[in-house]
């Protein structure tokens, strides 16, 4: 059978007059974009433009909420309760629906952002909120989960459909999590290696973390982030890797 990834990339993250990533330039390279709601990037325009724009290369809508700090990027901690993060994952979800309902369209799946992410990958109570807030909004929307962790079973367990995600230019602890963004190598800034760890990744279901031992994963979602600096280059480069190999792309 053939091999088959989703590409999808963090998007819509400009807010007013404060400009992050190329999303038109990225557009094209991926198959879901994760556009942001407001609360850690993104706004009324910037989301009605980036669905548009989505559209217009056929790629999948998807909620990207985040924890309400747009000054850190919604990468800093923050002490809320499961309530608490069920009820902006609503909120967050259900804005970008119906911007996507006002241009004919409707949302493919949700993503967490940034540290809402790290933190329900480490949090059962966390990850069960997102989980149940997606799936309360629509039972139909697939939500993206770190690949090989805790939060797969918790999602399953609410009835969501979940995709394992993986990334492609972020390093791994041996654990299986994301090195954290405040350590040195966190991001992969070679292009070529990050087309190593992605082939790796899709054509054996392993990863190698960053003390060289082997991880398993289950790659159904490829993440690609649309703020790192030469995401263009990363997301063409990738994407052109995985069509050489006979790697189906789609959302």
């Amino acid at each position: 059978m053939a091999l088959r990834i989703d590409l999808n990339c963090d998007m819509g993250e400009s807010f007013g007059v404060w400009k992050l990533g190329n999303d038109e330039g990225i557009m094209p390279y991926v198959s879901s974009a994760n556009i942001a709601c407001g609360f850690h990037g993104g706004d009324p325009a910037t989301m009605r433009k980036t669905v548009a724009a989505a559209l217009k290369h056929g790629v999948a809508l998807g909620a990207h909420p985040g924890l309400p700090d747009l000054q850190g990027f919604g990468r800093r901690n923050m002490a809320i309760t499961d309530q608490e993060a069920y009820d902006m994952m609503v909120v967050q979800i259900g804005a970008l629906a119906a911007v996507a309902a006002s241009q004919g369209a409707k949302l493919r799946h949700v993503k967490a952002h940034g540290q809402l992410y790290n933190m329900a990958v480490k949090d059962e109570g966390l990850a069960r909120a997102l989980a149940q807030a997606t799936y309360d909004v629509d039972k139909n929307l697939v939500f993206f989960v770190l690949a090989s962790s805790p939060m797969v079973r918790i999602a399953e367990s609410v009835g969501v459909t979940v995709a394992s995600e993986v990334f492609g230019d972020r390093n791994y602890m041996p654990d299986g999590t994301l090195s954290p963004r405040n350590k040195p190598g966190a991001m992969i800034e070679d292009v070529q290696v990050s087309i190593k760890q992605v082939l790796q990744m899709v054509k054996t279901g392993t990863l190698t973390a960053n003390d060289g031992s082997i991880v398993k994963v289950q790659a159904d979602t490829l993440c690609i982030h649309g703020d790192q600096p030469g995401a263009v280059t990363f997301a063409k480069a990738i994407r052109e890797a995985l069509q050489a190999e006979g790697i189906e792309v789609s959302a």
